[in-house]
């Protein structure tokens, strides 16, 4: 795959250069661009040199792009091949290009010479399309159809217990293999409980099972564990790993998502009730628009939102700057990954920046699902875990809006026979309203800062025309942002001046105190009267700098100038000064002439009279029956919001949002998609066009078009794509989930790239297999623990492990299954266990994350001490699903086990063998604790050492120990303790291995 942006043409062309060895027309034949040249270029070069990418700055696309050429280099000019740079580079008996690859042969250089001899002849309207982006033969965008059973031996009949195995069978017989034996039922317990549930079978367990002569005891012991609450808790881990869930929100900042965590319960719950998988994909991206009265609603769509979240990128950055849209372009494209990873796995993300280099996925394409999403932002959401409290909220909702339309209809009718007095007075009202509370920005003007307090300042307004004037206000500033307090930067001294030029060099001073030190006025406005004096110019200059705590400075909050009728002419003028320091929104000399400004409580008069002066005009405007009928939808809409508050209190989830508090500069959409555009070469700064929400074409019957009735419905989009990703004809999406539960089975999937079904990715090795189970899972009922079923009450998951000669010389990798693979428990499992066997698990389920960290500076970065943490705490002893996850410092002890990175879309965890492990297995405080509560339960009433061993070996590994197991752990005992001899045997490989 070439780079998006080379800076070396020669190396661009090397696509040009990689062309297959074709029939060249003859020397007198005159080469047809259709038939000869446009197949070569789009197979070969278009992938990197269109209109999207255009490596070395030549674009491919097009007869004009192509005859532009690239970076001050004409590769093609038509009927002058001597001048064509393509031909040099191709050709001698050493050619520069292609760098990788065989030269070019004499036919293929003679087709581009002949051509471009030619005239280099395209007609104008063609424009090249990469051949790729149309291919949709690949094997994973095929219909999904149930093939038939393969027809088997009668020895290979005799093997079969569900249909997995024939396909199996089938297979393993095209290289002369067949299955292993049957492990033993010690072995098979250990493995079925450690699979379905995540924790191991206890000695009891075990021998009931072992001595169980019921020849459906392991049918019955599978159906007994997918009941189980514990199966939901081991499986719901393996979906988190997917959609990259985490308790913290990553980055530089990693702050704390504190209400994460019903996602999290939301997930275990739905496995445990076997929602079919149509409907726990379509709560997930949509819930809260399809089923808006379920529990599941709301917290099911954590799932868009489990990845990181930029806090600075959404909190901190201005609204204006580049930076907030490129922060907002990488949101979305985490979860469009999310999503199409997880659900259909496509690699649809490898088209951010150009089209998808292997797989029918244009640019176009991308950022059309990224318009499915343009409407959410990842925030908190309230819901109701109680579906009749979510109910009836919701009729005392459609009741209160019912109500208030009506009072607001009347209201808006009224208001307009107010006219333009009513609008000034409504306007002067809400900008006193807003400076009283401190809302919005309330800030203003801020100098550079001076060394010396004796560095002349100043401000100066332009009204452009002279103007009457009646009064001028300064509104000292507040900075309740840093809590410096009022008057900040105020000046000592100062002179308040007007002139008819803005030199000022004839002026009218309207106050002087630059002779004497002013006294900060705090929060209190300062007036000044004109009297209907004529301005065109006024300037306010600080002739002593009020002092900071090293330095000088002049700010102020805000200037008004009022007209008789109190409109501020301020708010038109233009606003100079000497200099200014520019950090919007809280500094900026526009700031003050803004109308927002901190107010003291000596206000609270002037704020009454506007009031009564507003509510007195409106009174005269409305009839009595229309007060009346104000009255009482008043009335009505209070006793509403009275049984609105009787209700219990909502729950926090942080799912996807399109409502919530603005913090910073981080607003809500309100449900209104903010624009979404194709952008050249994935820049922000770089957009082509604005684009539509749409899926990817390569589904044959399925489109492109979500058929949406209003595209301005947020929450239509995504209910659209879920129906779009779990439509029967979907067959990405059936043979996805089927790979997984595969793969998590035996450790490979039947396709190795569980996140990619496209041309980057593996093919099936058993493609009939994956169809046969898909289009059952997906016709019957689409039932996830039916599909356990089929899977683990099959012979070739019940084969044993080990390895015979044949099988490991033709099939070493066992891709073929002829032996059950042994497998590495994951760090979950492993900690999971050690809870249990050391008699410490606590099985209480759902409910916030629990810390095994002590939490120091959550303010502003949170630092996150594993060290400091007691792994004795009881509080914190519940299965490791519920531990609080941070992205940007794991958990040391499970890092080193092999846990997923939160930070990434994990599809299968990575399995390593490392000195770590061990150490971590022997000296981690975890483990070194919880080998001595597992010594206090397995000594019991037991006194003698050989029996209390002999009891540890069993209860963690499954079996008795051998006469020379026990004697060797009876000597290690005797030298170093039982609770020793319970790391060693905690350390064991017997004991994080699965056979």
């Amino acid at each position: 795959m070439c780079s998006l942006i080379s800076r070396n043409l020669k190396f661009a062309l090397s696509l040009v250069c990689c062309l297959p060895i074709i029939a060249a027309p003859t020397a007198a034949a005159e080469p047809d661009f259709e038939k000869d040249v446009l197949p070569l270029f789009q197979k070969h070069c278009i992938r990197c040199h269109n209109e999207s990418t255009k490596d070395g700055g030549l674009s491919l696309e097009t007869k004009q792009s192509a005859l532009k050429g690239g970076e001050n280099v004409r590769v093609i000019v038509p009927g002058v091949a001597a001048e064509s740079m393509l031909l040099d580079y191709v050709t001698g008996p050493e050619p520069e290009m292609p760098k990788k690859g065989a030269p070019l042969n004499e036919q293929e250089i003679a087709t581009l010479r002949n051509w471009i001899k030619a005239g280099a002849v395209w007609p104008p309207e063609l424009r090249i399309r990469e051949a790729q982006l149309t291919a949709k033969d690949w094997w994973s965008f095929q219909p999904l159809e149930k093939p038939a059973l393969p027809e088997l031996t009668d020895k290979e009949r005799a093997l079969v217990r569900t249909p997995v195995d024939a396909f199996l069978l089938a297979r393993l017989r095209k290289e002369g293999l067949t299955f292993s034996p049957l492990a033993d039922r010690r072995t098979l317990i250990r493995r079925i409980y450690y699979d379905l549930t995540g924790l191991p079978p206890t000695p009891t367990e075990i021998d009931s099972f072992v001595n169980d002569p019921d020849p459906r005891a392991y049918e019955k012991l599978v159906d007994k564990l997918l009941a189980s609450p514990r199966y939901g808790e081991r499986w719901a881990r393996h979906w988190l790993d997917v959609v990259h869930y985490a308790d913290t929100h990553g980055y530089d900042k990693d702050k704390l998502r504190e209400n994460a965590w019903p996602y999290r319960d939301y997930v275990i719950r739905a496995l445990n009730e076997d929602k079919p998988y149509a409907q726990f994909i379509q709560q997930q991206i949509a819930g809260d628009v399809i089923n808006p009265h379920s529990p599941d609603g709301v917290p099911a769509t954590g799932f868009i939102v489990a990845g990181p979240f930029d806090w600075v990128g959404q909190i901190e950055i201005s609204e204006n700057l580049i930076e907030k849209k490129i922060t907002r372009n990488l949101d979305r494209d985490d979860m469009v990954a999310t999503v199409l990873n997880t659900t259909v796995s496509l690699t649809v993300q490898c088209a951010r920046c150009h089209n998808h280099k292997f797989d029918p996925i244009s640019q176009a394409d991308y950022y059309g699902l990224q318009a499915v999403f343009a409407g959410i932002d990842r925030a908190e959401r309230s819901f109701d875990p109680d579906p009749e409290t979510a109910r009836k909220r919701q009729t005392l909702l459609t009741e209160h809006a019912r109500v208030q339309k009506l009072h607001q209809d009347l209201d808006t009718a009224i208001r307009k026979r107010g006219g333009a007095e009513l609008k000034r007075m409504e306007a002067e009202l809400k900008q006193a309203q807003e400076a009283k509370a401190g809302q919005g920005v309330a800030f203003g003007y801020h100098s550079k800062i001076e060394k010396s307090d004796q560095a002349a300042k100043w401000v100066q307004l332009n009204f452009k025309q002279p103007v009457s004037a009646e009064k001028i206000t300064l509104m000292p500033a507040f900075d309740n942002y840093n809590n410096i307090g009022a008057g900040f930067g105020f000046p000592r001294r100062f002179k308040l001046e007007i002139s008819d030029t803005p030199d000022f060099k004839v002026s009218t001073i309207i106050a002087d105190q630059t002779r004497e030190d002013y006294t900060n006025p705090g929060t209190k406005p300062l007036h000044f009267d004109l009297k209907g004096q004529k301005i065109q110019y006024l300037r306010l200059t600080a002739t002593k700098l009020a002092p900071r705590s090293n330095d000088f400075i002049f700010a102020l909050g805000e200037i008004q100038v009022l007209a008789q009728d109190e409109r501020n002419l301020a708010a038109q003028a233009q606003v100079t000064s000497l200099d200014s320091i520019e950090a919007p929104p809280r500094w900026s000399r526009k700031n003050l002439i803004d109308g927002k400004f901190y107010q003291s409580l000596d206000s609270n008069q002037d704020l009454a009279q506007l009031k009564q002066k507003r509510d007195d005009l409106l009174a005269s405007l409305s009839s009595e029956e229309e007060k009346q009928s104000l009255r009482d939808w008043s009335a009505k809409i209070k006793r509403v919001q009275s049984e609105l508050g009787k209700l219990p209190q909502q729950k926090k989830v942080f799912a996807a949002a399109t409502d919530f508090p603005r913090r910073g500069n981080f607003r809500p959409t309100e449900g209104e998609p903010r624009p979404v555009f194709l952008l050249s070469r994935g820049s922000e700064k770089a957009p082509i066009r604005e684009v539509e929400p749409a899926v990817p074409g390569l589904i044959e019957g399925l489109g492109q078009n979500l058929h949406l009735p209003d595209p301005g419905d947020e929450g239509a989009r995504r209910a659209a794509l879920a129906h779009w990703i779990i439509s029967p004809r979907n067959p990405l999406t059936w043979r996805s989930i089927v790979n997984r539960v595969w793969l998590y089975h035996f450790g490979k999937g039947i396709v190795e790239t569980p996140n990619d079904f496209g041309r980057m990715g593996a093919k099936p090795t058993h493609p009939e297999l994956l169809d046969y189970l898909a289009s059952r899972f997906r016709d019957e009922g689409q039932s996830l623990k039916q599909l356990h079923r089929w899977i683990v009450l099959s012979t070739a998951y019940q084969q044993s492990s080990q390895a015979n000669e044949q099988g490991a010389r033709i099939d070493g990798d066992n891709r073929l299954l002829w032996r059950m693979n042994r497998r590495k428990l994951e760090a979950e499992a492993i900690r999971d266990a050690v809870l249990q066997i050391s008699g410490k698990l606590d099985l209480n389920m759902y409910g916030p994350g629990d810390r095994l960290f002590v939490l120091e500076k959550p303010q502003h970065s949170p630092h996150y001490l594993y060290q400091k943490y007691d792994p004795k705490t009881a509080e914190t002893h519940r299965r490791s699903i519920y531990r609080f996850i941070v992205r940007s410092v794991p958990d040391p002890f499970m890092e080193s086990l092999d846990c997923a990175d939160p930070s990434q879309i994990t599809p299968k965890r990575i399995q390593t063998l490392t000195a770590l492990q061990a150490l971590a297995l022997l000296n981690d405080q975890f483990m070194v604790s919880m080998s001595g509560f597992f010594a206090e339960q397995v000594k019991g009433d037991k006194r003698e050492l050989k029996t209390q061993v002999s009891r540890a070996f069993e209860t963690a590994l499954g079996r008795a120990p051998t006469s020379d197991e026990v004697k060797l752990l009876v000597e290690v005992g005797k030298q170093h303790g039982l609770a020793n001899v319970c790391r060693l045997i905690l350390n064991s490989n017997e004991f994080i291995f699965i056979d």
